[in-house]
């Protein structure tokens, strides 16, 4: 046996044999940078792990996000000048006679004198003039002539119903952006 450093001890007297006992094995060396490299990695995955889930638990960010809506164009109407339709003029202003004026205008734009009544409506202060139509299918309609009069605003609505069942029959209520008052000054240069 060849001569170590180690005292003598009982297990010396062992016969010998190819084997060699854990309290002669020899000493596995600990290096210090690879304990340290474990140690700096885990402290890194232990911190990542708590950001993470702080800002999961505190609703920061999510895991699953919510597919935000998509917001589909409404279609666009093709405005169509039909003179077949009955137009009802309102004057829904304080302003006398636009009633009068506005039915010179429908009327030049081809509609029948007896296809077109003017008149005042229930009230004096409708901001915006608009062209109310009924069923969905008079909206071109009233496009055009929202386009005929010079511009307004279209909405369907059963406020103003047709005077008989077959007829067809378009609404214009003048508001007070047809007035002097209503207009904004133009700019001045």
């Amino acid at each position: 046996m060849p001569t170590s450093s180690f005292p003598r001890d009982r297990f010396d007297d062992v016969p010998e044999t190819d084997r060699v006992g854990a309290h002669r094995a020899e000493n596995p060396r600990m290096r210090g940078w690879v304990v340290l490299l474990w140690a700096a990695l885990a402290t890194v995955v232990l911190i990542a792990v708590g950001i993470f889930g702080t800002l999961l638990a505190s609703g920061r960010i999510e895991l699953a996000p919510t597919p935000t809506p998509t917001v589909t164009p409404a279609p666009q109407v093709t405005p169509v000048i039909d003179t077949a339709y009955d137009v009802l003029i309102l004057n829904a202003t304080p302003e006398q006679g636009l009633a009068t004026q506005m039915k010179d205008v429908v009327v030049g734009a081809g509609w029948t004198d007896d296809k077109v009544t003017a008149g005042e409506a229930g009230s004096q202060d409708f901001p915006t003039t608009t062209v109310f139509y009924v069923d969905p299918a008079d909206e071109a309609a009233a496009a055009g002539l929202a386009q005929v009069i010079g511009g307004a605003d279209i909405e369907q609505s059963d406020a103003y119903p047709a005077s008989s069942p077959d007829a067809r029959q378009l609404t214009v209520v003048i508001g007070l952006d047809r007035t002097p008052a209503g207009q904004s000054p133009s700019p001045t240069p």
